[in-house]
């Protein structure tokens, strides 16, 4: 009898926090470990499936880099890469869309579906929902001209429509969608997931962002974990470069994003099982928030 009771504990500790989510969009980020074990895999279409049934309103944004070198490696095209973001010359743009959208996001939405849900795989091209334009660097050395490094059809978000998202949602459904954009001239872009997540969140107004990652959370000088950080907080720990390397970028758009309006970002250990709602439900949560 005490576990069966202490089961109840544990769905009433949840909710509050239902309470509070109820009728609310969340967007979560989907990269990392759980996109690649069958485990995690299962248990964040489980998580997904459970939000829309209690009433919250989920709007997941997948990566694919792993999968999209993989096919390229098999296809005898060469990965490169600049500042983070993939060279990507029209051969590569091909192999992104088949994959991403092709691929994976299918996959996202089959796994949804067996768990009981009702996903539709989307990309940023749907309905108009994502404009991009193309993004150029400029290197400068001393003593020579700058110099402009074009690295293909590589896109920064200038325009998101909501509207097929808002049809999905009052629908009952759950929209997944491939971080590919389009310009005004119906040129197709490679996007970054982590940005067009932070701007699909702020555009819907959504009350978290939440970031699936291979990383426990934000951690300090110590090692230890910060459960909750504000904006100025988490740009402080850049400058003083505790937080650095690939964290510095999500770091900086979780910023961007709670100054913008959404209630809070969390990043998160993806490779933890039912992560997401061990971190919504629960008292304690397993990562960090970051509060504006």
């Amino acid at each position: 009898m005490e576990k069966f009771i202490e089961k109840a504990h544990t769905l009433l500790e949840a909710l509050p926090y239902i309470k509070n989510f109820y009728g609310k969009t969340l967007v979560v980020k989907y990269g990392g470990s759980a996109m690649v074990k069958d485990e995690l895999k299962r248990a964040f279409a489980e998580d997904i499936t459970l939000l829309k049934y209690i009433g919250i309103n989920p709007v997941v944004v997948h990566g694919g880099g792993p999968q999209i070198g993989e096919v390229m490696e098999k296809m005898g095209l060469e990965s490169r890469f600049y500042r983070g973001m993939r060279v990507t010359d029209d051969a590569t743009m091909d192999v992104v869309e088949m994959v991403l959208m092709g691929k994976v996001n299918k996959e996202i939405v089959n796994l949804i579906n067996r768990a009981g849900g009702k996903a539709v795989g989307l990309s940023g091209k749907d309905g108009n929902m994502i404009f991009a334009r193309k993004i150029t660097f400029v290197e400068e050395k001393e003593g020579l001209p700058p110099e402009i490094i074009d690295i293909g059809k590589v896109g920064e978000v200038t325009e998101f429509n909501p509207e097929i998202l808002r049809l999905l949602e009052s629908s009952r459904f759950v929209p997944v969608i491939a971080p590919v954009g389009v310009d005004k001239e119906g040129d197709t872009f490679n996007l970054n997931a982590d940005i067009v997540a932070a701007e699909i969140a702020i555009g819907l107004e959504a009350e978290k962002l939440i970031f699936l990652t291979d990383a426990e959370g934000v951690k300090g000088k110590d090692n230890e974990l910060i459960k909750s950080l504000s904006a100025g907080e988490a740009l402080d720990l850049i400058k003083k470069e505790i937080i650095n390397g690939g964290m510095i970028p999500k770091i900086e758009w979780s910023v961007k994003t709670v100054k913008n309006g959404v209630g809070k970002v969390h990043i998160i250990d993806g490779r933890i099982p039912h992560s997401l709602i061990l971190e919504l439900f629960t008292d304690a949560g397993i990562g960090t928030e970051i509060v504006r």
